[in-house]
């Protein structure tokens, strides 16, 4: 299976993708996959927010926003509130959510990555 394709899966609602969250970084950028202990794959995450109060939550809900381009309310966090590997729903229709979550992965494999809180 294409690692790409693991770090997410469809549900009735849309995407459920898994990230993992680098917070307190020097800038906001998704970075590609990479497999984790478990065998899982994550998409690779960093905000500059602190993880506190639920800020680099937040921070993470807005980047995936903005790159699958959906509004911030269509993106939560759902599991993983305190820890690094995060489940984030992402609703709307899986296809596009797909499209665009495989339009991110390629700009960064291509060393497109985001500073100062854009997307590629």
């Amino acid at each position: 299976m294409d690692e790409r394709a693991s770090c997410f899966r469809q549900t009735k609602d849309g995407l459920e993708i898994f990230v993992r969250l680098t917070p307190s970084s020097s800038k906001d950028a998704v970075e590609g996959t990479e497999q984790g202990s478990d065998g899982r794959s994550y998409l690779k995450a960093r905000v500059r927010a602190v993880p506190e109060d639920g800020k680099a939550n937040r921070a993470l809900e807005k980047l995936m926003a903005k790159g699958l381009g959906v509004a911030q309310r269509d993106v939560s966090v759902v599991s993983g509130t305190t820890s690094r590997l995060k489940t984030v729903l992402v609703t709307g229709k899986a296809q596009d959510l797909v499209a665009g979550l495989n339009a991110i992965l390629g700009e960064s494999a291509r060393g497109g990555g985001s500073e100062e809180g854009d997307v590629p």
